[in-house]
């Protein structure tokens, strides 16, 4: 017998017993199903078995780490219903490409017919998967072993991908005799994927997941047409580039042409930042320029750049900052937990705001504020401002799309964009990387360099930057005007280096460990580019430092 202390109480269990067999004597003590196993601060998935005393707890689908691994089960379980009902080519073919809210996009690549019927067809075969609970297995293969059961199964995508690995030994799933490689944890078996819903979409499927917060239902799927057609831009620019993987992209920089690649991505972005500028040239009567994004969408570096584009139009551009208009800190909005809440719209003095820009849009002259973070007042330092003819304000804010926020400006005088780093590269077919990775690492490496926060205070804020955007930000961004993805197809290998001592810098017995493991090993998929190569108005220079703007 081995004693496992679960919530400070200790348990007797026979050795060998797995962490499923426990979980289901404590899933009443937690509010949601369990996914994975914490064995003495490390994570271990369920059908792993008790070896020793050690202490336990368990992450559930609210979690991210549980929720990741529900995500996960059903997408391999997916696959292995076109692996059945379409054959193991159809499967391989397969990229899952996106997450749109709660669905996440998988496009067959043609090799399959996207519509009604086939979409049940696939959702009834995974059905009959979960009420047999067939099992998931996960073995370690020595990584020539691997590659050949790579090569077996028509996997070229995952053969490049571990040419690039230094790893002597790979872990592999396979559930009924479908094998594939994933990026992460799984659940044990089928019968534990209850919610999800599979349905036609575009040129493929979308397969709907619960939300962490009501992880016990799907709700129906909410069209997000703008942000789908941008991300399909996106990975239709990674496909001309031939870079759709992280192994595409290993190719490319060891064959040495990441300079020109850089050059011309760096190009195609100043190419879409003018064709909006021009955009907002021809409405003709533009005065505001409404920025918003997530944190770290290179929104300062994004103005720059649309301003210099604009003056080449005749324009006369005028930055404003919403963060300017903030209340004093007094009478800043508290969350649930007492913290000051920055990024509700209740901590924006809007009336103030509607009342300066209403002045200026008449032809009158405003003194416009400045706040002084360190004080928490907002202050008035002479900055006066009158619109001419060809004067446009250019304001950067996380409110910036919401209509509660310029409610006394009439519609024509206003162009809304929304910004963000939707990463269109994959790890491999069927291991995308979430477009919040990106931003995370993006975060984590400009506030070391400019505040000189820790990566482990960085990640123990991220879920409420996530939690404010998810509120004030992603519901309003189908008004946009325009779309700009800023991110980078090469920019996480340039990341990379700055990143990796930040991360393994957070000790073991840190609750942010666990994140940070896993962002050491995604990094670990990335051969390094030197940040000497980027351009000095580069969007990704304003994480990494050595911009030509004051970011």
């Amino acid at each position: 017998m081995v004693k496992v202390t679960i919530q400070g109480e200790i348990h007797e269990y026979p050795q060998g017993t797995t962490f499923e067999t426990i979980a289901a004597d404590c899933q009443k003590a937690y509010d949601s199903m369990i996914a994975v196993a914490v064995v003495n601060g490390k994570i271990r998935e369920l059908f792993k078995k008790v070896t020793k005393d050690c202490t336990l707890d368990f992450f559930t689908v609210r979690d991210d780490v549980g929720y990741k691994t529900y995500s996960r089960t059903v997408t391999m379980l997916f696959l292995k219903g076109i692996h059945d009902l379409y054959g193991a080519g159809a499967a391989q073919e397969c990229r899952v490409e996106c997450a749109i809210g709660h669905g996440i996009y998988i496009n067959p690549m043609g090799s399959l017919p996207a519509s009604g019927e086939s979409a049940g067809q696939i959702k009834a075969r995974m059905q009959e998967l979960v009420e047999e609970k067939a099992v998931f297995l996960k073995r370690s293969y020595p990584l020539e072993e691997a590659m050949e059961l790579f090569s077996t199964h028509g996997m070229t995508d995952k053969l490049k991908l571990f040419r690039y690995r230094m790893s002597s030994a790979v872990n592999i799933y396979e559930i009924e005799g479908y094998f594939d490689y994933y990026y992460g944890y799984m659940l044990p078996n089928a019968g534990y994927v209850k919610w999800f819903d599979v349905i036609p979409y575009e040129e493929g499927f979308m397969l709907l997941l619960p939300t962490r917060k009501n992880p016990g239902m799907v709700n129906s799927f909410a069209e997000r047409r703008k942000l789908f057609e941008t991300l399909e831009s996106s990975g239709d620019w990674g496909r001309q580039a031939a870079i759709e993987t992280v192994g595409d992209l290993n190719d490319q920089i060891c064959n040495g042409s990441m300079s020109e690649l850089i050059l011309v991505q760096e190009a195609q972005q100043e190419r879409k930042i003018g064709e909006i500028a021009k955009e907002i040239v021809n409405r003709g009567n533009v005065k505001f320029v409404m920025i918003a994004g997530p944190s770290s969408s290179g929104k300062t570096s994004f103005s720059h750049r649309l301003s210099i584009q604009l003056r080449t139009l005749g324009k006369v551009p005028h930055p404003i900052a919403l963060d300017d208009y903030f209340v004093d800190r007094e009478f800043t909005p508290r969350d649930e937990k007492g913290d000051y809440n920055f990024e509700c719209l209740e901590a924006i003095d809007v009336k103030k705001f509607n009342e300066d820009m209403t002045k200026l849009l008449a032809g009158e002259r405003v003194e416009l504020p400045s706040f002084n973070f360190k004080t928490g007042k907002r202050e008035y330092r002479g900055n006066y401002r009158q619109l001419g003819a060809e004067d446009i304000l250019v304001i950067e804010g996380i409110h910036g799309l919401n209509e509660k926020m310029s409610y006394a400006l009439p519609d024509e005088s206003k162009f809304k964009i929304y910004i963000s780093a939707l990463t269109a590269l994959n790890i491999d077919r069927h291991n995308r990387i979430p477009t919040t990775d990106g931003r995370l690492l993006r975060r984590m490496v400009r506030d070391a360099r400019t505040r000189g926060s820790s990566a482990q205070r960085t990640i123990q804020m991220w879920p409420s930057v996530r939690r404010g955007e998810e509120e004030n930000i992603f519901p309003f961004q189908e008004e946009a005007d325009a779309m700009f993805n800023s991110a980078l197809i090469y920019e996480l290998a340039v990341l990379k280096s700055f990143a990796e001592p930040l991360l393994f810098q957070i000790p073991k017995e840190a609750p942010e460990y666990h994140e940070a493991k896993r962002l050491l090993k995604f990094l670990n998929y990335f051969l390094s580019v030197p940040s000497e190569s980027l351009p000095n108005n580069s969007i990704c220079r304003e994480f990494v430092g050595g911009s030509c703007f004051n970011v």
